[in-house]
């Protein structure tokens, strides 16, 4: 097996200013080498790689990496920065910087050594030494672990070496959790597992091996990367007193860890705050919280230490929003065919209970009707719940529910549902936060916490602030029932250009989220039915745009974002904003700004003519329920026509770099991303 770095891949003065530049310089090194066959194609991994997270780590180390077709064997590039190059670290700048390229088809040898290096970079002598080491030749060596003339280096372990310590540090943790049975120790299991599954989850891994040695707590970890995993011994998941999951991709076989007490962080805070997370999980088990298993995933956890409120905020109303999201498409789209099988006035119809005629097309109106009304009847109580959810885990979603149903009982509607599930996480977590007796821990979960925090919603949301919020609520719709003319065009510009900002993001769902709240009555005003209709028919330009653009000019794409771009009609007729991503992931100055404008203009249309729409979901399958249906469509591809010109424009006027292998090929050419190109490795 070749060498994976040598001395033509060390530069100790990088100039770099950028992490792009950085990135490039590294990689230019390697496609002199003949490791890289595509400089821009690499790149456009690694950026689209940085793109799903910041690569910086505490202790001025950036880590670029990613797996690509354009490697052709397993490299490490190494530059030092006089002045530090912005990997998104939270203490400022790196001086140390890896490239780490693997082919796609990287075998497990070679992951493991690359698994081995990043597991070394938690060395706080090894990036001393690489700090003072005087030769490239030298920095070389030191990192490959070659033992030096005379003795070995105390300050390097090989990298070759720290492979196999690495692959069987599980086994020697398994076997140190079988002894001192006299004096037990605190027993965890972790896993840790990062989208590319080379670097983070071996760093998160080791950052909490030493963590648990200097708390004297036993603990063993699965790092489940790229080149698979060795499941932990079914009896140290068991004899385990808690759990740690730090990771940025599922956990795999994670019902194995449940009903235990665990921490679910991200990948980076395993690596960050190792101390923290044990701490916290030795904190739940004392007080019983079982959660093993079922806890939320990254995009629902109620924000990790270090993030401001609005940021906790955040994922907090996206818990609720997500889970919500379903309950309005099958329930509003329920009502809206049975709107158009058997008329507006369908609402009025007797239960199917009472009559039910199989060979009526009323009978099956009323009854797709009266599913949907009750599936809509979830809404605000789903959204109250799974905010709680996402603040509290588990012990939320009983006063959650409670709390969005008394909203719905109120007629307090989302805002009494958002208010209601803040209250509820917030009062469950100060009471988890109340020193409980041994004797009572077991019955906290599944009796003092619901009965206590659900009394305490509940009297809130009766007593104190329902009728304000009912009050807010009714003055909303009020004010959306009298919108038009200008009022009604600035409005649907505004949710088209909310719509287009960040395809499938928070700042997308607030939009969907008000426009939906809108019609989610069982009979709504015309102004909100407007207000759904922009908002759908904004959300379809982003994809339908980047396909249009695909199609006319495609040599200002590669072939990769051509193939990305057929893709695209289809997502785009079908309402899935999020097919642009690949083309806003690797060209975001270009692609999103040219979707905002056209979503602008396509909401603004919407709004001028009048569209309607009872079904909160957008694409052709809802074209026949859409009032003013032909200026609709009209509208949609007035907006996709307008963002495609931008963004032909906006890339026809940058020039390409010098050297480019292609004539048209952007500088930072579009990459697909985890999800459609590399492997993704849980």
């Amino acid at each position: 097996m070749s060498e994976m770095i040598t001395a033509d891949l060390v530069d100790l003065d990088l100039s770099a200013d950028t992490k792009e530049a950085a990135a490039r310089a590294l990689a230019e090194r390697m496609v002199a080498q003949g490791r890289v066959t595509d400089l821009e194609g690499f790149l456009a991994d690694v950026a689209a790689r940085e793109a799903q997270m910041p690569t910086g780590l505490d202790g001025g180390i950036g880590i670029p990496h990613c797996r690509s077709e354009y490697v052709t064997e397993p490299s490490l590039a190494f530059g030092r920065s006089a002045e530090g190059v912005d990997f998104g670290a939270p203490d400022g700048p790196a001086d140390l910087i890896f490239l780490i390229a693997a082919p796609a088809g990287a075998d497990d040898a070679h992951l493991t050594i690359l698994s081995a290096l990043a597991r070394q970079l938690m060395n706080a002598e090894f990036t001393s030494a690489l700090r003072s080491v005087g030769d490239a030749e030298s920095a070389a060596a030191l990192i490959r672990g070659d033992e030096p003339e005379g003795g070995t280096d105390s300050a390097a372990t090989p990298v070759a070496a720290s492979a196999g310590a690495a692959a069987g540090s599980s086994t020697a943790s398994t076997a140190a959790a079988d002894t001192g049975a006299d004096a037990r120790p605190f027993r965890i299991v972790a896993v840790t597992s990062c989208p590319t599954g080379i670097a983070h989850t071996y760093m998160a891994a080791e950052a909490l091996e030493n963590a648990g040695r200097d708390a004297g707590v036993e603990l063993v970890v699965e790092p489940q990367g790229s080149a698979g995993f060795t499941r932990l011994d079914p009896a140290v998941i068991a004899a385990a007193d808690a759990v740690i999951f730090a990771h940025d991709v599922p956990v795999r076989e994670k019902e194995r860890f449940a009903g235990k007490p665990t921490v679910d962080v991200g990948v980076k805070a395993g690596i960050n705050r190792p101390a923290e997370l044990i701490t916290e999980v030795r904190g739940k088990a004392e007080r019983g919280e079982v959660s093993g298993g079922s806890a939320p995933t990254p995009v629902e956890r109620g924000g990790e230490a270090g993030e401001g409120y609005g940021s906790k905020l955040r994922k907090w109303l996206m818990s609720g929003v997500s889970y919500m999201v379903p309950f309005v498409a099958a329930g509003g789209l329920l009502i809206a065919l049975g709107f158009a099988i058997g008329g507006y006035e369908i609402k009025s119809a007797p239960s199917v209970m009472d009559h039910f005629v199989w060979t009526q097309t009323d009978s099956w109106a009323a009854l797709m009707f009266q599913i949907g009304a009750v599936a809509f009847g979830f809404l605000v109580p789903v959204l109250a719940g799974y905010i709680a959810y996402g603040m509290a885990d588990r012990p939320g979603l009983v006063p959650g529910f409670v709390g969005g149903m008394i909203a719905s009982t109120i007629n307090a509607g989302f805002l009494g549902g958002l208010a209601a599930g803040l209250i509820a996480g917030g009062v469950v977590l100060a009471i988890q936060k109340v020193k409980i007796p041994k004797a009572v821990r077991g019955i906290m979960p599944v009796v003092v916490i619901p009965l206590i925090s659900t009394a305490i919603v509940g009297f809130l949301m009766f007593v104190v602030i329902g009728k304000p919020i009912a009050s807010a609520q009714k003055g909303m719709t009020d004010w959306l029932n009298g919108l038009s003319g200008s009022n009604a065009i600035l409005l649907g510009a505004l949710l088209g250009l909310m719509m287009c900002f960040d395809l499938g993001g928070p700042v997308n769902k607030v939009a969907y989220t008000f426009a939906t709240a809108g019609i989610a009555v069982s009979n709504p005003s015309d102004s909100a039915m407007k207000i759904m209709a922009a908002v759908m028919a904004a959300g379809m330009v982003p994809p339908l745009a980047m396909a249009l653009a695909t199609t006319v000019r495609g040599k200002l794409f590669t072939e990769t974002e051509r193939e990305n771009g057929k893709a695209a009609w289809v997502l785009g007729a079908s309402f899935i904003s999020e097919g642009a991503i690949p083309f806003a992931a690797a060209d975001p100055l270009r692609v999103i700004p040219s979707a905002m404008v056209g979503g602008a203009i396509t909401g603004s249309l919407s709004m001028a003519f009048g569209a309607t729409l009872r079904a909160p979901h957008g694409g052709i399958f809802v074209v026949p329920l859409i009032g003013h249906a032909f200026l609709y469509l009209i509208a949609i591809a007035v907006g996709m026509c307008v963002s495609a010109a931008l963004v032909v424009v906006l890339k026809g006027m940058r020039k390409s770099p010098a050297g480019s292998a292609a004539p048209g090929a952007p500088e930072d050419i579009s990459a697909p991303t985890a999800d459609t190109k590399q492997p993704v490795a849980a």
